[in-house]
């Protein structure tokens, strides 16, 4: 359906402004746009080039290509952590469990049209999770061949990081917290050169994001962004730590009332119960006793709860960029959730597994099978229900999001032929009615015209000197 909904996807907020300076400047000539004047974000600049390359077909089939790309590169990726574990998990439960998490992403936000079908935020936004995962897949894929894939993984990680941290601030933050906190995990033990390869990648990827973000940093474009919102008291001053402490907890209030989310751990439930039941039968078709448990508890328990840890700082960190860079209300930008909303499904999905597959393993401990087998049955039964009936909560969001999307555009294409047939007339000022959709931003909006961006923007669009308010 979000795939389909492109399709119906028309101009709106800063879809306009990118519009016209794709025509007009071109992709690098938009990329130094906004590296000297907007905000510094290089990449972003250069994506929003090639989006906007050809009017509106961009913005149109992106959300197929983030839905197909992201779907694609966590079932490959699953995949291969799977083989890497050992673990046996049939096809369609991985497709089924990576769809899920797909649908959580795009639909379960507060905000789905901007999540999905908005350009400027998906590209800021949901991008940088599709990057990190095909770049994690070639990660993987090559610690399975010689010395030169991998060196080219390792390179296209420092790559992809620079691009990341000249994209989106907020991905730069949650991705170099959950690197870092990998290289403090895998950095103890690491005695022969080969076993070297994942903290590399970790640390070449912690430095293109660093390389990246001092770019942006130091940008004339960033520099003209942070005066917009100057700062009355130190950032580090205890006030904005507790405001920022604050808005942190609006946030996960908000998210917590979501009960879509729990899907995800169902579905990793379901994961973690085929895996172990194909592992029994496995061992039991060879004849082999069941693997031993237990070990070294501390590092179990550190490995468990050390990625509650890392999310709890990152959203942190998001909270304190979006208060440095929009103020009180700067965790009411919802778009920018979803760089740690990705990762923290794929962590519910992830303790969804681990317990699925120590139930299994707990149950089959006794040696009886038909009661293990029934128990199991009954287990995914349960956890397939759950998931559905979580999932079904999006229902009512996803037939909104459809029909203000189709109304907006059939109403946008009556409009947009009458201005461009005044325009094409010769009239320097033309009629435009706002046309609102996802809590983003539409003329008018603004006191003062010379104030108001996104009229200015329109009228670029159109190439007429100004726009206003149609007559009643």
């Amino acid at each position: 359906m979000g795939s389909f909904l492109g399709l119906y996807v028309q101009p709106t907020s800063d879809d306009w402004c990118g519009a016209w300076m794709s025509r007009e400047l071109g992709i690098l000539g938009i990329a130094n746009h906004f590296y000297e004047v907007q905000n510094g974000r290089i990449t972003n600049g250069v994506v929003t080039g090639i989006v906007f390359a050809h009017g509106l077909t961009g913005p149109k089939l992106l959300p197929f290509l983030l839905v197909l790309f992201l779907l694609a590169g966590l079932v490959l990726l699953a995949r291969g952590v799977f083989r890497l574990l050992g673990w046996e998990v049939p096809p369609s439960v991985t497709i089924a469990a990576a769809t899920v998490v797909c649908v959580l992403l795009f639909f379960a936000g507060a905000s789905p049209y901007q999540a999905l079908l908005w350009a400027p935020s998906t590209v800021s936004h949901t991008l940088p999770s599709v990057l990190t995962v095909w770049s994690g897949l070639a990660a993987l894929g090559a610690s399975r061949r010689g010395r030169p894939a991998k060196g080219l993984a390792l390179v296209f990680a420092m790559v992809t990081g620079v691009a990341i941290g000249t994209l989106s601030e907020p991905f730069t933050i949650v991705s170099g917290v959950f690197a870092a906190g990998a290289v403090a995990v895998l950095l103890p033990g690491r005695r022969s050169p080969r076993h070297w390869y994942p903290v590399s990648w970790c640390l070449l990827w912690c430095a293109g994001l660093t390389i990246g973000f001092v770019l942006l940093y130091t940008s004339p474009g960033a520099a003209w962004r942070r005066t917009q919102q100057p700062q009355q008291t130190s950032l580090l001053s205890s006030t904005e730590l507790t405001a920022t402490a604050q808005d942190w907890i609006h946030i996960w209030e908000s998210v917590s009332e979501q009960r879509a989310y729990l899907a995800a751990v169902a579905v990793g439930l379901i994961l973690g119960l085929a895996a172990a039941t194909a592992e029994r039968t496995a061992r039991s078709a060879a004849g082999e006793p069941e693997a031993a448990r237990g070990g070294r508890h501390l590092r179990r328990w550190v490995l468990t709860l050390l990625p509650v840890v890392l999310m709890g700082m990152c959203s942190f960190g998001v909270a304190y960029g979006l208060r440095m860079g929009y103020g009180p209300t700067g965790w009411t930008y919802v778009r920018t959730w979803s760089n740690f909303l990705f990762p923290m499904l794929l962590l519910l999905c992830t303790c969804g597994a681990v317990a699925g597959r120590a139930l299994t393993r707990w149950q089959s401990s006794g040696g009886r099978s038909r009661p293990m087998v029934f128990a199991v049955t009954a287990t995914a039964v349960v956890a397939s229900v759950a998931s559905l009936w979580a999932v079904a909560a999006l229902v009512p969001t996803v037939r909104e999001t459809a029909k203000d999307t189709v109304t907006r555009s059939v109403d946008w294409d009556r409009q947009d032929l009458l201005v461009r047939r005044m325009a094409a007339q010769g009239s320097k000022v033309v009629p435009y009615r706002p046309l609102r959709i996802g809590d983003l931003a539409e003329p008018y909006a603004t006191p003062g015209y010379s104030g108001d961006w996104v009229a200015q923007c329109v009228a670029r669009y159109y190439k007429v000197e100004r726009i206003q308010k149609p007559a009643p």
